[in-house]
């Protein structure tokens, strides 16, 4: 025999009229937005991945049998990293092949770069980047494949095997602070694995984002799957009372959501695609991407589609339990949604157990994601809880109508009123945690001054009178100190060498550092960029995927909350329309709605901002860094957009109970 279901449901969903296509339609939307951020983040993880893996190439691994020798350098312009690979076709081995990104190896005294290196070429005098590499008519091109980003600026140096920049002291183990910035060796091909000091970050940075951002997206895809629940129940009631067994309520409500979250999970996924070109052009680390690189495959594609439409799916059927087990309860709107002290005493235990775990320290990266889901898991179970009482406790003192009417609304449906803050909720805590973790080693004793490593102290002083020549002929006005050997607190690092003191700003630190190119032992000369580069790599990563975070964590989280707002308005609109009927002001639903919002999300985001800045404090200090004092100021600043862009999706559905309340002489159903 055919089931009933499925043409049921179509005849249903046909006969729900505008607002049940509303409903459908904002669900939708809630639907592509969050397939759409779980992909551009998972793009970020992927992408990041790939960038990494187009950097290895240039630090050389040993060959027994090599032919060439190549070595890696890093020197600063304009405070950016300028990555300098040399290679030298070593006389009687058999060729070399050429280097991703170029048609042939480089014949000695041959410079090819990268296209935003050509660029600034272009655009620097010699004497500030040009004159540091050797003195050709037109530089070669460097090709995509040699490149992790259109932005990144690399030069590909042909060299005599003599040449002081491939000897060994020159390349790798002459300064403190050549780790990941130099090597050295001798190779016949190009399978470095070892990913760039500048990249090898990004993934797991990147990674953490998505992390964050998972429990947000679980809120919308849940405010979206419960749209239009209310009167979802009330059909779906009469249908049981008339006969409908529960396997056919749950499949028509599945059929239905499904439909809806995959429809807007499949548009989502569209719009990611058609906007590829368009992420490519947002920085991140080392730059811009090439649009390729953002391409998270089909497998990623269809997955996130099916997460979401599967959230979706769940969020509706789960609101069926009441429906199912007692019908007459929910069309008679006589059962109200309690919640138990066992969400108390769960989450206690719960948080017990990760102050514990984290307090022992020795944790793998894998372990603190699986505690931070379990943290948001713990809120998540809590919060309901929490708007009960809170909803008890602001009964028992209301003195306005207002205030009486959110208390009610809190207590009578706390699960709903948590769906509604819920997103800023859990968006508090990382807001909490990355506006006051801040790391990063203090560089400004280094500013202004160029380091130049020598073999030995007698060098020292002989490359300090040569560096005072070539200073005064670029014009450059500078102090030059030779330091010892065993001076660990300088920009040598316990290198012999000299360091010049340079006045007149960046443009003259370049022509310094350029100047004093042909002086030392043939290690590039280099500044307090190079001396901070791995803390300074670290901190942009956590800032950027901070700050991609917070924005992106809000936006979901408004985005629910308006949502929830609207499909509230909808939900109750046979309530609203008895009181308007009674005679309660539209002003006073408005605030009532507005109060049953802020007592919640006072209460309940205070707690995970607070929870944050503990877990920053915790992070630092095992990291023996201090809280960034000056990120209170960027908390204040979440904290307000937060709550402005919570009232503004509260404010949004303001013109929607107006309409359902404008004729409250009609029957409010």
């Amino acid at each position: 025999m055919r089931s009933p279901v499925l043409p049921l449901t179509w005849h249903l969903t046909r006969a729900s009229g505008r607002r049940g296509l509303q409903s459908q339609l904002l669900a939708a939307g809630a639907a592509a937005v969050g397939a759409f951020v779980m992909l551009v983040m998972i793009a970020a993880t992927v992408g990041a991945d790939v960038r990494a893996d187009r950097t290895a190439w240039r630090t050389p691994e040993p060959a027994r049998h090599g032919t060439a020798v190549q070595a890696l350098a890093t020197t600063y312009v304009r405070g950016e990293h300028l990555t300098v690979v040399s290679l030298a076709q070593l006389p009687g081995r058999a060729a070399t092949p050429a280097p991703p990104g170029l048609d042939t190896f480089p014949k000695q005294g041959e410079v090819d770069v990268s296209p935003a290196l050509a660029e600034l070429l272009r655009k620097l005098p010699a004497g500030q980047l040009a004159d540091r590499f050797p003195a050709v008519t037109s530089y070669g091109r460097l090709g995509e494949a040699g490149l992790a980003s259109p932005d990144e600026l690399v030069a590909v140096v042909g060299r005599a095997p003599s040449d002081p920049a491939l000897s060994a002291t020159a390349a790798t183990g002459a300064s403190y602070f050549d780790q990941d910035q130099a090597a050295r060796a001798v190779v016949s091909g190009y399978s470095g694995t070892r990913q760039s000091l500048f990249t090898y970050g990004d993934q797991g940075a990147a990674l953490l984002g998505v992390v964050l951002l998972a429990m947000p997206v679980v809120v919308l895809s849940s405010a979206a799957g419960r749209l239009g629940a209310a009167r979802r129940e009330q059909r779906l009631a009469a249908l049981r009372l008339a006969g409908a067994t529960p396997r056919q309520i749950l499949g028509m409500t599945a059929l239905e959501a499904s439909a809806v979250g995959g429809a807007g999970a499949l548009t989502g996924a569209v719009a990611y695609v058609a906007a590829l070109p368009a992420l490519a052009e947002v920085p991140y680390g080392i730059g811009t991407w090439y649009p390729e690189q953002l391409w998270v495959g089909l497998p990623w594609l269809a997955a996130v589609v099916l997460a979401v439409t599967a959230l979706i799916t769940v969020s509706a059927v789960s609101t069926l339990r009441q429906v199912v087990s007692s019908p007459l309860g929910v069309a008679q709107q006589a059962n109200p949604r309690r919640t138990t002290m066992l969400r108390l005493v769960l989450f206690l235990a719960a948080l017990t157990y990760i102050m514990r775990t984290t307090g022992g320290g020795d944790l793998k990266a894998r372990d603190y994601v699986v505690l931070l889901l379990m943290f948001y898991g713990t809120f998540w179970l809590v919060g309901p809880w929490v708007v009960d009482r809170l909803g008890r406790i602001a009964a028992r003192f209301a003195r306005r109508p207002a205030t009486l009417l959110a208390a009610r609304r809190l207590s009578d449906d706390p699960r709903g009123a948590w769906r509604t803050v819920s997103g800023l909720v859990l968006a508090g805590f990382a807001a909490g945690f990355f506006s006051v973790s801040m790391l990063g080693t203090d560089g400004s004793q280094y500013r202004d001054q160029v380091a130049v490593i020598t073999a030995n102290a007698s060098d020292a002083r002989h490359a300090a009178a040569e560096a005072r020549t070539l200073l005064d002929r670029a014009h450059v006005e500078a102090r030059i100190s030779v330091v010892p050997a065993d001076d660990y607190d300088s920009l040598l690092g316990g290198s012999p060498g000299i360091v010049a003191r340079v006045a007149g700003g960046p443009a003259r630190l370049d022509t310094a550092v350029t100047a004093l190119s042909s002086v030392g032992s043939g290690h590039p000369p280099y500044t307090q960029e190079y001396a901070t580069a791995g803390d300074r790599s670290i901190v942009a990563r956590i800032a950027d995927v901070s700050t991609a975070t917070l924005a992106l964590s809000f936006v979901l989280a408004t985005a629910s909350a308006g949502l929830t707002a609207a499909a509230n308005v909808l939900d109750r609109r046979r309530v609203y329309g008895l009181l308007r009927l009674a005679g309660t002001p539209l002003r006073v639903l408005d605030r009532a709605r507005t109060r049953e919002t802020v007592l919640p999300l006072v209460v309940l985001a205070g707690g995970t901002l607070a929870t944050g800045v503990y877990g920053s404090y915790k992070f630092n200090k095992a990291l023996g860094a201090s809280l960034d004092v000056s990120g209170v100021l960027e908390l204040g600043v979440c904290v307000l957009v937060g709550a402005l862009a919570m009232f503004a999706a509260i404010s949004g559905s303001r013109p929607l109970l107006r309409k359902v309340t404008a004729d409250p002489a009609q029957a409010p159903d």
